[in-house]
């Protein structure tokens, strides 16, 4: 399969192994939850690479639908490169802007995608699946970097929505783009878009003979390349299909259903009775022209609406087109993640859908910039209590709901652990180790600080005999008592103990059915 290659690859391909985990600090006051959880909706403010390594331990493999619009590289969107890598040319690209002059600004932002859509593949469930928005200025590197990533094979589409409805009104623009792109790739062959239903329920059955009501259709269909079939061409009530036409049944079935009176003609053309107690759904593919799915307009105006000020934001996506891809990929119990929150479309759309169809959808948004609080939270804020002037109904009584808002914290630096400074909670410490170990989803529910022990995964119990205080740390080890007491417990099970020291003999490991890993070393060790 061909390669994607830019400047600075080599040192992304696993740039994100290197991303150290960082703790998420809830701000309760800045989020709707009286209890905030990180199974709540949630709003993360922070650099969305950090971020997303976070949530690894709590959500890798849960995400079922991801949603981002990542910056088009325009020239004039003033987004500037952060990622600290270890390399002497990426480092003399930080903290500048990105203009439309600068010869390596295709690398700059294939690297600044790359082990963020490692990462987001990494979140996926098996069936997710991610939709990307994009523009001409980088369609044809994220193709083929999403081909590399995801894999060619797991491609499903690339919509065209129509932004707006008319031209740019530029002198120099001899030709005004009217669509941006959404490339759309599932994690493997098991993602599937939902197909697009036409629910009987929705049919008027307008005529009524002694079987019931039925409504009327055609049952012609084109003769030509792969649906030609000369068998279809036989005669029904003495006519045969209009030129270029067969019927879409066969000879056998269609004698029965003519025998029970079961066709008409309709001026020129041969009808099938349908009757509304044997019709059923029928389904369709979805098309990937997006031509009734908002524009760039109805999202300014949705959020002037909503914040009673026009212009609040740049380039907005509208609900409409958000709330299309999600319900198209998403059932009512999914998560949904968006990385490049912004305006907060996306936790938008999850809370719409919701509010229709009964749905437990819950919204991951993820934000960088300052205003993650000011707009993307505060539109959460305003549309889950309600907008009194809305002009929508459900908008205008408030679309319900809550989320959790968290700050990105610091880094869990196992140097620090050594030297006992910085120390990260007992919870902190025990979701980035029960993951690095295990690669399994943390649960803190399941967390007993008291007993050590921090989850089971599909091969361990795990333990971490740790504490945050620097003087009972100094003191902690496994020994024969706690080992008596696990074993005893989970006698038929293999125990991880993680624990600054050991003071047992390996033949009471075994014994024990114990596997100790000394911290910090230990989980440097399994990390790499």
């Amino acid at each position: 399969m061909p390669s994607f290659h830019f400047k600075g690859k080599t040192f992304l391909q696993n740039y994100h192994h290197a991303v150290k985990f960082h703790n998420l600090v809830t701000q309760k006051t800045k989020g709707l939850s009286k209890s905030p959880s990180l199974d709540d909706n949630l709003i993360i403010h922070g650099d969305n690479l950090k971020a997303l390594k976070a949530l690894l331990p709590t959500h890798a493999g849960k995400i079922k639908c991801i949603y981002i619009d990542p910056p088009y590289n325009t020239g004039n969107e003033n987004w500037i490169y952060n990622d600290n890598v270890a390399s002497p040319m990426i480092r003399e690209w930080l903290g500048k802007v990105v203009a439309r002059d600068d010869l390596t600004r295709h690398d700059k932002w294939a690297c600044m995608m790359y082990p963020r859509l490692t990462l987001l593949r990494e979140l996926l469930k098996d069936d997710g699946i991610i939709f990307i928005s994009i523009d001409d200025n980088e369609f044809h590197h994220l193709r083929s970097m999403l081909d590399e990533i995801f894999g060619e094979d797991n491609f499903i589409a690339d919509f065209l929505w129509k932004k707006k409805a008319t031209s740019t009104n530029v002198k120099e623009a001899s030709v005004s783009s009217l669509v941006d792109y959404t490339l759309v790739y599932g994690k493997s062959g098991n993602a599937k878009l939902l197909q697009r239903i036409r629910s009987k329920e929705t049919r008027e059955y307008p005529h009524k003979d002694k079987l019931g009501n039925y409504r009327l259709t055609i049952i012609e269909k084109k003769n030509a390349g792969s649906y030609a079939r000369a068998t279809m061409q036989f005669e029904i009530l003495g006519k045969k299909p209009r030129a270029g036409k067969r019927w879409q049944i066969g000879e056998k079935k269609a004698r029965g259903l003519e025998a029970n009176g079961r066709f008409i003609i309709d001026g020129n053309v041969i009808k099938l009775k349908i009757y509304d107690f044997e019709d059923v759904d029928t389904y369709s593919s979805q098309p990937n022209l997006l031509d009734d799915h908002g524009s760039t307009d109805s999202a300014q105006s949705m959020l002037t609406e909503i914040f009673g000020e026009p212009e609040i934001f740049d380039n907005p996506k509208p609900i409409e087109l958000i709330y299309h891809l999600i319900s198209i990929s998403s059932t009512k119990d999914d998560v949904i993640l968006d990385s490049f929150a912004g305006s907060g479309t996306t936790g938008h759309a999850v809370l719409a859908l919701n509010k229709e169809d009964d749905g437990n959808r819950q919204f991951i948004l993820v934000e960088c910039e300052d205003y993650a609080d000011k707009i993307t939270a505060e539109r959460m804020r305003r549309v889950i209590k309600g907008i009194p002037n809305a002009a929508d109904e459900a908008l205008k009584s408030g679309l319900g709901g809550s989320f959790s808002f968290y700050e990105l914290g610091e880094e869990i630096n196992m140097e620090h652990l050594l030297e006992c400074r910085k120390l990260p909670s007992f919870e902190d410490l025990s979701k980035y180790a029960f993951f690095t170990a295990t690669g399994e989803k943390f649960n803190a529910k399941k967390l007993n600080e008291k007993t050590f022990h921090i989850g089971s995964s599909s091969t361990f119990e795990v333990f971490l005999i740790y504490s945050p205080d620097k003087k009972k740390l100094k003191e902690m080890a496994l020994n024969l008592d706690f080992a008596e007491r696990i074993h005893k417990q989970f006698p038929a099970r293999q125990k991880l103990v993680f624990a600054p020291a050991c003071f047992m003999e390996d033949y009471h490991l075994k014994e024990f059915n114990i596997r100790f890993a000394q911290l910090p070393f230990e989980i440097y060790r399994m990390a790499e």
